[in-house]
């Protein structure tokens, strides 16, 4: 097998059965396989969930919280994780050998962390150290697989989270010279303008063409920014900012840093899934919102804060088609299937990529 070869479980198609099911039947299924396993299983579930989902999460948040929340609960043998594929790969990561992480729908992915595949980032680390030698260090971003992860623990490198970020950059110049981000462009680009960085001093590194897209010296280049970014975020445009500065001039546009870096500059504010969260529950009443970040979570916030004018930054955006596959009828049927001791979909990272990728974590959870 090679070093970062995933091993994974088999994963049939959902029953006919699950799909005929109203509502109310599937609710009450989940309900009793919780409570007859009790501690045993533990359901973590990332904020972008839908609500007929998120409701039955024992814990919310983003996808780092919840992997660690999972390795911290030590009683439960069974880790049902309602998000996406390279979630459950951190969580597979973090928790001991007696611990089983699932995902109900394999196909839950993310179109970010696909950007960035490991022969693409090896046949750039090679290009690229030819051209700048041993001076770059590599980051990557938590959404992103295990196999780069590991890469990047390989290389003496580290993750980082939209929260800390900066934190993580800054120590990565304290090690190397230069340094490459992955998989997100516009986080990347971000955090080091926030830094201080110029733009004119980070260049973009194309996977498909093989080349640094940079105009310039590249000895002045100081952060290779990896060409992928969150389809999701690109989606908040100038145009939906100049739109609302016109319309409803008062109101606050707050941001996620995964949005293009004119878009994050012409707002008011830009913050990870917490800080959105937190700064609108700190908001007062009869304040006015404009969120640009996933719609299942906008409109949980919408929900739960009536007394705020909140609406979505961009008023056609879609829920993330990928997070979305987790449904109420593959929660059932994984529950279950686990129940009866017949479980599907086991996310299983093998050893050595999983020890790479936890030095990544670990230098990052040992400093932010």
């Amino acid at each position: 097998m090679n070093l970062f070869e995933a091993v994974e479980s088999k994963h049939p198609l959902l029953p006919d059965t699950y799909k005929h099911m109203t509502r109310e039947e599937l609710e009450d299924r989940v309900r009793g396989v919780k409570k007859r396993m009790g501690d045993r299983l533990f359901l973590p579930g990332h904020h972008y969930q839908k609500d007929e989902v998120i409701q039955f999460a024992d814990a919310r948040g983003d996808s780092l919280k919840l992997a660690q929340l999972s390795a911290d609960n030590k009683d439960a043998e069974a880790i049902v994780f309602c998000g996406v594929h390279f979630m459950a790969e951190t969580a597979d990561i973090l928790t001991n050998e007696n611990q089983h992480v699932y995902l109900p729908d394999m196909r839950a992915g993310c179109s970010m962390a696909d950007m960035a595949d490991l022969q693409q980032t090896e046949r750039a680390w090679s290009k690229l150290g030819d051209l700048f030698k041993d001076t770059i260090l590599p980051l990557t971003y938590v959404n992103s697989t295990a196999a780069i992860k590991a890469f990047v623990g390989k290389y003496g490198g580290a993750t980082v989270t939209s929260s800390n970020a900066k934190a993580m950059v800054e120590w990565a110049f304290t090690q190397k010279e230069r340094i490459l981000f992955l998989p997100d462009q516009h986080l990347g680009r971000n955090t080091a303008y926030d830094l201080g960085i110029p733009l004119e001093q980070m260049a973009v590194w194309d996977p498909i063409s093989e080349q640094l897209l940079y105009e310039g010296d590249p000895e002045d280049v100081l952060v290779i920014l990896w060409k992928g970014h969150c389809s999701v975020h690109e989606n908040f445009t100038v145009q939906n900012i100049q739109h609302l500065r016109e319309t409803k001039p008062d109101m606050k546009i707050i941001v996620h840093p995964e949005c293009r870096r004119e878009v994050v500059a012409m707002s008011d504010d830009a913050g990870s899934t917490n800080h959105i969260i937190q700064t609108i529950e700190a908001a007062p009443p009869g304040s006015s919102w404009a969120i640009g970040t996933e719609m299942n979570l906008v409109n949980r916030i919408i929900q739960e804060h009536p007394n705020k004018d909140i609406i979505s930054l961009n008023p056609n955006m879609c829920p993330c088609l990928t997070m979305n596959r987790i449904d109420l009828p593959h929660l059932a049927w994984c529950l279950e299937a686990i129940e009866i001791g017949d479980p599907h979909n086991l996310i299983k990272v093998d050893s050595d990529r999983a020890e790479y990728a936890k030095e990544a974590l670990d230098r990052m959870l040992s400093r932010a």
